[in-house]
């Protein structure tokens, strides 16, 4: 099992000291607050990736737009000038 980079033992470890410190009564709750923390951070990262993407997209074919008139105005002749 590799989680994130992480090996079984090393989650092994990770939960004994969560036991430890917060306590066995304690460990689920800690364990959920933390599954949905890390369930929001994805979802906003998700978002803010396709946000990023979506805008990129769209400045890119905005330039497209902007520089296919010039380039068809061009003649034949104006090449050799």
């Amino acid at each position: 099992m590799d989680f994130m980079s992480v090996g079984t033992s090393e989650i092994l470890m990770i939960l004994l000291v969560a036991l430890l410190v917060v306590g066995p009564t304690r460990v689920v709750e800690v364990g959920r607050t933390l599954g949905k923390v890390m369930r929001a951070i994805r979802k906003a990262s998700f978002d803010l990736t396709s946000a990023v993407s979506k805008e990129l997209e769209t400045e890119n074919s905005d330039k497209q737009k902007t520089a296919d008139p010039g380039k068809q105005g061009q003649s034949p002749q104006g090449k050799g000038s």
